[in-house]
């Protein structure tokens, strides 16, 4: 199979990345330029991580119960034994969050692979 096989139609992946990922990241710099001066410690920074934490909680929590797709040919004790595992590690790293997602999606994708 050659490379322009595996990626399909590479016009389709140019205008994604384009519509997708170009204004994303005219976000990001403005934020990073007008955020630059405020103290990590404030009000609303913590206010703000209290919002993503709580919105990523809910993504998961949905995804967990009611799965989408291909996740609901994954056993249940497997998503909740996933969520465990990124909770302790969470809980474990300092409250790093990307630690815990990572964690959680490791447990699941290696218990799919165990499970076949």
């Amino acid at each position: 199979m050659s490379f322009a096989q595996a990626i399909g139609d590479w016009h389709a992946l140019v205008v994604l990345f384009v519509a997708g990922v170009v204004p994303n990241q005219i976000w990001r710099m403005l934020g990073l330029w007008f955020g630059g001066g405020i103290d990590e410690g404030s009000e609303l920074l913590v206010w703000v991580r209290a919002v993503a934490t709580a919105i990523l909680a809910g993504v998961i929590a949905q995804i967990v119960v009611e799965p989408p797709g291909a996740l609901a040919s994954v056993p249940d004790v497997l998503r909740y034994g996933a969520v465990g595992a990124g909770l302790i590690v969470f809980l474990l790293t300092r409250r790093s969050i990307f630690a815990g997602v990572v964690t959680g999606e490791v447990f699941m994708l290696a218990g799919k692979w165990w499970l076949g």
